[in-house]
């Protein structure tokens, strides 16, 4: 497979995740004269949503650089891929779950699903970090412009991310607000991330 053709493939996975986000809303039950009350009550799912949609857009935009970058491509680097984009895609299960128990207001409930969703996120970066050390042990596969970058502030990204959902899995066993937050700065820490491998590009 060609890069171009692993990347027509990846970018096609990114839209279906995201048309999926999207489709988890649902028209509330409501009565006649109280829409605007069950509208309201859906917000666990509006807030669940935009932090997927960011957490998704910005995996596809590191993704997408990333590969672009690359000069070409192998078998094992396209099973990584592979595996990255399974990963990615199970991110719609743990949303709809944190919506849900949200909107039941059970604590053991909520304390599961921020779990699971950190579980799925330690998941994708750890893929990640299995791409930049494959990458890292094979430099043939990266254009001279990514072999010339300097990649000091961003090789440890992965592992920072992978840390930060450790961290939001333990506090959730203990305090739940704590968790999400742990949980809310992996995924924020992803933009940094993906802003580092930009300068490091040379991209503006």
């Amino acid at each position: 497979m060609t890069k171009n053709r692993l990347l027509a493939f990846s970018d096609g996975v990114f839209a279906i995740l995201i048309t999926i986000l999207v489709l988890e809303f649902t028209v509330p039950q409501f009565q006649t004269g109280h829409l605007l009350t069950a509208m309201i009550k859906q917000w666990p799912i509006l807030v669940a949503y935009i932090v997927s949609y960011f957490y998704v857009g910005t995996l596809w935009l590191f993704h997408h650089d990333y590969f672009q970058a690359l000069k070409s491509i192998d078998r094992r680097l396209n099973l990584i891929n592979l595996l990255m984009l399974f990963s990615i895609t199970l991110i719609n299960y743990p949303m709809a779950l944190v919506a849900e128990t949200i909107s039941r207001e059970n604590n053991n409930d909520i304390r599961i699903a921020f779990i699971a969703y950190a579980v799925i996120a330690l998941f994708i970066s750890g893929t990640f970090h299995i791409l930049y050390r494959y990458t890292g042990k094979h430099p043939d596969l990266k254009s001279e412009r990514m072999q010339q970058a300097d990649f000091s502030k961003s090789r440890f990204d992965p592992l920072i991310s992978m840390s930060l959902y450790v961290l939001a899995i333990i506090s959730s066993l203990f305090l739940v607000p704590l968790g999400a937050i742990f949980l809310l700065a992996g995924i924020g820490f992803h933009f940094v991330a993906y802003l580092h491998l930009s300068n490091a590009l040379g991209q503006k």
